[in-house]
């Protein structure tokens, strides 16, 4: 149902969200030697290195989004409050049909609408809300895993 490139790229749009978030509004500050839980991130970073989309200052030595990285997260965030002030108040089966109409990806829609809205910012506690069991401690193993994509795909009946 989702591919590794899919994981991949939802995992994207979740770092530079932490990256550009201030440190009191959950955001983090890393460097290329990556604290133990963002380890399994170390594609995800790399890639978006590659793309242009994060630098790393070397006075500082962390991970500052680029230009190109902030340009592409506003992107995201209108995409995001379009779905949210468009669907927020219709019915789960009534968003999934708009989308089916229009020939949208519905996991990117449902993944779009959680990280804006702040939903997946703490991955345990997103665990613990939705029952999951059991509560896989590594975020970031989860945030890549069959077991994160195909919880969202309930929401959307596709489970």
């Amino acid at each position: 149902m989702i591919t590794t490139e899919m994981k991949s790229a939802y995992a994207a749009m979740y770092v530079l969200k932490m990256l550009d978030l201030e440190e009191e509004d959950g955001g983090v500050q890393i460097g290329p030697v990556l604290p133990h839980d963002w380890v399994p991130l170390e594609d995800v970073i790399e890639s978006l290195l590659v793309d242009g989309k994060l630098e790393v200052k070397r006075r500082k030595s962390l991970y500052e989004l680029t230009d190109k990285g902030v340009d592409y997260l506003g992107t995201l965030i209108d995409e995001a409050e379009t779905y949210v002030e468009e669907f927020d108040d219709k019915e789960m089966e009534d968003v999934v049909a708009e989308l089916k109409q229009r020939k949208l990806d519905q996991m990117r829609v449902r993944f779009l609408w959680g990280w804006y809205q702040g939903e997946f910012d703490d991955m345990v506690v997103f665990q613990q809300r939705r029952g999951i069991s059991p509560v896989e401690n590594d975020w970031a193993t989860f945030l890549l895993s069959d077991a994160f994509y195909e919880d969202l795909a309930l929401d959307l009946d596709l489970g």
